[in-house]
């Protein structure tokens, strides 16, 4: 019990600290904040080394802990991931600041002049599992857009977040960036959860990135409110009128290319008229990258040997070289499939007939619809957002790729010359 209660009181501290940052960051220059995140960059460069020194040590722990090939992809840190967090950085310090500006304004008959302006949040915090790289963009996100930021990282990458953290915070307090502003919980037994998802009034926002059962977690037992960071069943429909040659890039990037993320492809979908002349070339493709297939029973009738598909694989998130194949025989079917079991993350088509695409991207009800794109290109990087926050598969508040704008929110700003409610 006074384990308990010395970790409650704590995360409170914490949670105190960072309330008291949050309002003098809300008042803080646009010039300060990107001079800080360019501080920020500089500091993860210049501490590469021990960075990478401290990712060893946990991804040297997770293999001896025999945890999954996908996450310790994402754990792992190289020369070329560090200067990709730096440039990050960067980007979102050159972004426009959201902070202030003016979303719309109107004069009422009675004289009253209105303005709908976007504001921080506030305390923002984030719970997430295995990728360092998320400390660096949710602490550079979060000071963009006027917030203090309290991190929560899985115990695989402790030893990494503490390295980052120490970089991004000395930096950031050399720009007037005040203590607390940017904060890691160490601890990272579930109990540090429980007790962050509980401080209503001193926490604005949780964001929670990792696992469904997670997520799930977190937002039902949360008294602030919860934006989760969905689970990724992704899929990629090669339709009748697909230029085949780009559609096997298409498929292929989307499974291979990093298959331990959330925007990965999880299931392919060919229209039946194509699917004896796409499937067997993509097959060698996939094999020679040893992608473990499992198909339908008419993808077995053109790929003999392939372990069936059972019902369980067209709701699987697999994060891994593992692809579900389902030959179906119309774009009816295809939206169908995905909207019954897929995720509402990223979904794709291939095809060269206008009218069908455009019927998928309109029926489809996913966080982002895609026409002739791999669905890994659902990203904030990509979509010029600098970084990215996570990508919320909800539909309040903030839905897709969430970048520095969705970590705001808006006040009304009201002037007048002195009128009153009769």
């Amino acid at each position: 019990m006074a384990v308990a209660s010395e970790l409650k009181e704590e995360i409170i501290r914490q949670a105190a600290l960072a309330k008291r940052a949050s309002h003098r960051l809300a008042t803080l220059s646009s010039e300060a904040k990107s001079q800080a995140l360019t501080a920020m960059a500089q500091a993860i460069e210049a501490a590469a080394g021990e960075v990478l020194f401290r990712n060893e040590i946990d991804v040297e722990a997770a293999k001896e802990a025999k945890l999954s090939t996908a996450l310790i992809d994402r754990l792992t840190l190289n020369a070329r991931r560090v200067r990709e967090m730096a440039q990050g950085l960067r980007e979102i310090a050159a972004l426009p600041d959201p902070v202030g500006e003016i979303i719309s304004e109107w004069t009422q008959p009675n004289g009253l002049r209105i303005q709908k302006v976007r504001v921080p949040l506030g305390v923002v915090g984030i719970i997430y599992e295995s990728r360092p790289n998320v400390t660096v963009e949710a602490a550079g996100l979060s000071l963009k857009a006027g917030n203090a930021v309290i991190l929560r990282g899985g115990s695989e990458a402790v030893n990494s977040n503490r390295a980052l953290v120490r970089c991004l915070t000395q930096a950031a307090a050399t720009h007037g960036v005040s203590e607390g502003a940017i904060q890691l919980v160490e601890r990272t037994d579930r109990q540090s959860v429980q007790e962050l998802i509980k401080l209503r009034g001193l926490v604005d926002l949780i964001i929670a990135r990792g696992s469904e059962e997670m997520i799930e977690a977190v937002m039902s037992q949360s008294s602030v409110p919860v934006l989760g960071h969905g689970k990724g069943v992704c899929h990629v429909f090669v339709d009748q009128a697909a230029d085949l040659a780009m559609a096997e890039r298409i498929a292929y990037n989307a499974k291979v290319q990093r298959p331990g993320t959330c925007n990965a492809m999880e299931t392919l979908l060919v229209h039946q008229a194509v699917a004896e002349r796409f499937l067997p070339a993509l097959t060698k493709q996939y094999q020679a990258a040893k992608v473990e297939l499992r198909g339908c029973d008419r993808t077995r009738q053109i790929l003999p040997g392939l372990k069936p598909a059972t019902e369980a694989d067209w709701r699987a998130e697999y994060l891994d070289l593992i692809l579900a194949i389902r030959v179906v025989e119309s774009v009816d079917e295809a939206i169908a499939h995905i909207n019954r079991y897929g995720s509402n993350h990223s979904d794709a088509i291939v095809t060269e007939d206008p009218a069908t695409a455009e019927r998928f991207l309109r029926e489809v009800d996913s966080s982002a619809v895609f026409h002739n794109v791999s669905t890994r290109m659902h990203d904030g990087g990509v979509f010029g957002l600098g970084a990215e926050i996570g990508i919320s598969t909800q539909k309040v508040h903030a839905r897709g790729t969430m970048g520095v704008r969705e970590l705001t929110t808006t006040k009304y700003v009201v002037r007048g010359t002195g009128q009153v409610r009769e």
